[in-house]
């Protein structure tokens, strides 16, 4: 946290494309901010299952986040979440966390036009609709401004994304660039007290941030 930034108090995790807020990223950043949770230190969580649907998607964001204030509150988001983190840190002007961000996903998941299945309960089941691309591409966030509300975490061993494509997307800002790992970050606990200072937050037993 900079000198100039305001105390978090507000935190959003978004999840990606056919996952749910029952990620091992989610699931982690869930317990680590139930264990920083102070009387004098309240921190507002929110991980929603997100809808197939773009537009729906922002509508549903921008309502749970109308009263959060902007300077106290920051986005975190994974893969498809990332472009829809970055999408509400331009509109909104907090900071933001990427996780391997989708950065081109009207180009990318045009091919999964149709029914879909959710990675956590193959059971649950969504049809991923043509229209949803144009939703995409008309809600494009980039080039970003202000990139020093920004912070990544992108792996060259990224299986799904570009590495190179993701970090063009994202000039100037705190970069922490995986020689290796993948697409979800498996290792993600290995960083997360990067992600945590960052974020203005304890990292330590004794309640002082990482330096």
């Amino acid at each position: 946290m900079t000198p100039s930034q305001s105390p978090l108090t507000h935190l959003l995790y978004l999840h990606g494309f056919r996952s749910s807020p029952r990620s091992n990223k989610a699931q982690q950043m869930a317990r680590t901010i139930a264990r920083l949770q102070t009387p004098d230190r309240p921190i507002q969580w929110a991980c929603p299952q997100l809808p197939p649907s773009p537009q729906q998607t922002l509508t549903e964001l921008l309502a749970l986040t109308a009263d959060w204030p902007h300077d106290q509150m920051a986005v975190i988001g994974s893969s498809l979440g990332g472009f829809y983190a970055t999408v509400l840190g331009e509109k909104l002007g907090c900071r933001v966390a990427v996780i391997n961000p989708a950065v081109q996903p009207a180009r990318d998941l045009a091919r999964y036009i149709g029914e879909q299945t959710s990675y956590h309960d193959p059971a649950d089941r969504f049809f991923f609709r043509p229209e949803f691309i144009g939703e995409f591409e008309a809600m494009a966030p980039y080039p970003i401004t202000q990139p020093q509300r920004y912070w990544a975490l992108i792996a060259k061993g990224d299986e799904v994304l570009n590495w190179e494509e993701m970090v063009a997307h994202y000039p100037g800002v705190e970069l922490h660039l995986l020689e290796g790992s993948d697409h979800a970050v498996s290792d993600f606990e290995q960083h997360q007290d990067r992600l945590l200072h960052f974020l203005g937050l304890p990292t330590n037993p004794d309640g002082e941030t990482a330096r």
